[in-house]
This record gives C-alpha cells, sequence and structure tokens, in this order.
C-alpha cells in the first residue's frame, strides 16, 4: 500500500586516514528486522516497521557511514500476517514490496550520507555529473 513514516535512529561517519589513491567504496543495505507496530492512525491501526541499516565503507581504512532508521508501510492486516510469516521462515519479502521498500530508503539514505561525506571531506560514495570541456 504506501509508505507513513521514515526515521533514522543512529547516524555514524567517521574519517581515519587521508584518502589514498587506491579507495574503494563499497555500499550495502540489509532489512535487519521487520515487526508490526500500532499507530493508531487508521482503523485496522497497524503498520509494519521495517529496520534497517545503510553503510558505506571507504577502503583501505579510509572511514565508514553507517545509517540505521526504520520505515513504516501501511497495509491490510491480512497481508502483515502473510508478510510476517515469510519474513519469519525465510527472511524475504515479496519482490514488489521489496523494491519499493528498497528503493526508498537508498534514496533517502543515500542523501543523507551525501551531505555527511561533505561534513568529513571524504569523497561522494555515488557518482556524481560532471561537466567536461570538448
Amino acid at each position: 500500500m504506501s509508505i507513513v513514516g521514515f526515521n533514522f535512529e543512529k547516524i555514524m561517519v567517521e574519517k581515519k586516514n587521508k584518502v589514498s589513491s587506491n579507495l574503494k567504496i563499497k555500499s550495502n543495505l540489509s532489512i535487519v528486522d521487520i515487526e508490526k507496530e500500532n499507530l493508531n492512525l487508521t482503523s485496522a491501526g497497524d503498520v509494519l516497521k521495517f529496520n534497517f541499516e545503510y553503510g558505506v565503507d571507504y577502503e583501505p581504512e579510509i572511514g565508514k557511514i553507517v545509517l540505521n532508521g526504520n520505515l513504516l508501510y501501511m497495509e491490510d492486516p491480512e497481508n502483515i500476517k502473510k508478510i510476517l510469516e515469510d519474513w519469519k521462515k525465510d527472511k524475504k519479502l515479496p519482490k514488489p514490496l521489496m523494491a519499493q521498500i528498497f528503493n526508498t530508503i537508498l534514496a533517502k539514505s543515500n542523501i543523507k550520507a551525501l551531505s555527511l561525506t561533505q561534513e568529513v571531506n571524504l569523497p561522494p560514495h555515488i557518482k556524481l555529473p560532471i561537466l567536461k570541456n570538448k
């Protein structure tokens, strides 16, 4: 159905060493857990709370960004039950739902991480547009 909330609960950025020429940047996103939460916003009241961790590692030992948070997703009670059962069974989500959840988390987390890289003088972790003379 729809996403009704998004929160960061932990924001950590550190720069350990100077940026070197053999810099490698790796990012990852994982859903840590899914739980049912009651918001009392609708007659059903229940939403799914997706707890996530997004990380960017600057290797070798240059820096790191860690963002933990949650996303609230409103769904029909029957679907909430099915999604939770499937998650508890094999830690998988239906593909359309997974795409929607991951895309939302990535959009917000990439923007936050990009802002944090400027604060500690790390290079951007995503490719930015560049003008070239021709």
